[in-house]
């Protein structure tokens, strides 16, 4: 189904029920050109420095941190209901010897406006490039955070990405209230 431009504040409260519940496809190309997905299920949408944007979180020892750190954008791709095993998968394996859209079988789209990988079946695609980039700063996390999300160390980059696009189904609404 063809995608339509949409603003990036469009299905709020579905996308975030889909992030929280079944988790969104991050999408990334790696140095050789291999596209890569990742399942998140914490991140954020909304405005900063008066930019749409969208900030997710990556362990430094994801395959996925590599590939965001070779080319600086990402896609955010939030799946339908039916994409439940896909979520599944991309949350639980590793892209280094794997190709996840294969394994899935979901289309590598391009994106439009930054050099990531899109999910052509997903019900919304937010094209990303980053813009900011820090590190978890153990020292000043509360010690209830560390021992609930951190208890092997592994501490997150948090990646802030202006949104430059955001593209969707014309039923993604309804599309995502079922998850």
């Amino acid at each position: 189904m063809a995608k339509q431009k949409i603003a990036y504040t469009d299905h709020f409260a579905a996308v975030m029920n889909t992030l929280t519940s079944s988790g969104v496809l991050v999408g990334a190309y790696d140095a050789a050109g291999k596209g890569n997905l990742m399942t998140i299920g914490w991140g954020a949408i909304g405005s900063i420095w008066g930019l749409p944007a969208w900030i997710i979180l990556v362990r430094p020892s994801r395959y996925t941190y590599r590939c965001i750190e070779h080319s600086g954008c990402f896609t955010v791709n939030v799946p339908t209901a039916d994409m439940h095993m896909a979520c599944a998968v991309c949350g639980s394996t590793s892209g280094r010897t794997r190709d996840k859209f294969a394994d899935c079988k979901l289309t590598d789209e391009k994106a439009q406006t930054v050099l990531a990988p899109a999910v052509a079946e997903a019900a919304i695609i937010y094209e990303c490039q980053v813009v900011h980039r820090n590190d978890v700063q153990p020292e000043r996390l509360d010690g209830e955070i560390i021992s609930g999300a951190y208890t092997a160390g592994d501490f997150h980059r948090l990646y802030y990405g202006k949104i430059l696009a955001v593209r969707a189904e014309a039923d993604a609404g309804d599309r995502l209230r079922s998850v």
